[in-house]
C-alpha cells in the first residue's frame, strides 16, 4: 500500500516543490524527507483533516525547513532545473499519445505558466499551488498555512490576477516579435 502511494505521489510532491522554486535534485530530496515523515507519522495520524491536508503540510515544512536551511549556508553553485522534469505536462497524458505539435504547444505554455509563477510572492505562490493545482479548498490551505480563509482567498485574487497580467504582457510581447 506505501508503495502504492509513493508512486502515485512522487510526482505530485516533486511538482509543488518545483514550483515553489527548488531545483530538479533538490525537490527530489525534499520527496524523499516528505515521504520518510509520512511514513513514520502514519500511526499517529489522526483524521481530524483530509489525508491531503496533512501530507501538504508536511511538504510545507519541510520547504520551510530546507528555506532556512538554506539561508543559513552559503550558496552552492546553481543547478538548473533539468529537461528531466517528471511532473512536466507530457508526462500526465492520461493514457493517450499526443501528437509532436501539441506537445511542443503543451511545453510552451506550461513554460509560460512557470516562468510567471516563479515571479509571484511565495505566500501567493504556495496558495495558488495548492488551491489551483493540488484542489485542495480553503479551509484546507489555511489550515496547511496556518493562516485565516480571508488570507487565502485575498492571496489567490492577488495570484490570479497577477499571473493573468503576466501572462497577458507576455503574450503582448510575442506579437512585437
Amino acid at each position: 500500500m506505501y508503495e502504492a502511494f509513493v508512486q502515485r505521489e512522487s510526482a505530485t510532491f516533486l511538482g509543488f516543490f518545483r514550483r515553489l522554486g527548488a531545483s530538479f535534485e533538490e525537490a527530489e530530496d525534499l520527496v524523499q524527507d516528505v515521504l520518510i515523515k509520512l511514513y513514520r507519522a502514519a500511526d499517529n495520524y489522526v483524521a481530524r483533516e483530509r489525508f491531503p491536508a496533512f501530507a501538504f503540510r508536511v511538504a510545507r515544512n519541510a520547504w520551510i525547513d530546507a528555506e532556512r536551511s538554506r539561508a543559513v549556508r552559503p550558496k552552492r553553485a546553481a543547478g538548473g532545473a533539468g529537461d528531466d522534469d517528471q511532473d512536466a505536462p507530457e508526462h500526465r497524458t492520461q493514457g493517450r499519445e499526443r501528437d509532436p505539435e501539441e506537445l511542443a504547444v503543451v511545453r510552451e505554455e506550461h513554460s509560460r505558466l512557470e516562468s510567471c509563477l516563479t515571479e509571484l510572492p511565495v505566500g501567493h505562490r504556495q496558495v495558488f499551488e495548492l488551491g489551483a493545482i493540488q484542489e485542495l479548498d480553503y479551509a484546507e490551505i489555511g489550515s496547511i498555512l496556518s493562516i485565516p480563509v480571508g488570507t487565502v482567498k485575498s492571496r489567490m485574487f492577488h495570484a490570479v490576477r497577477k499571473l493573468r497580467a503576466a501572462l497577458a504582457e507576455r503574450d503582448t510581447e510575442g506579437v512585437g516579435r
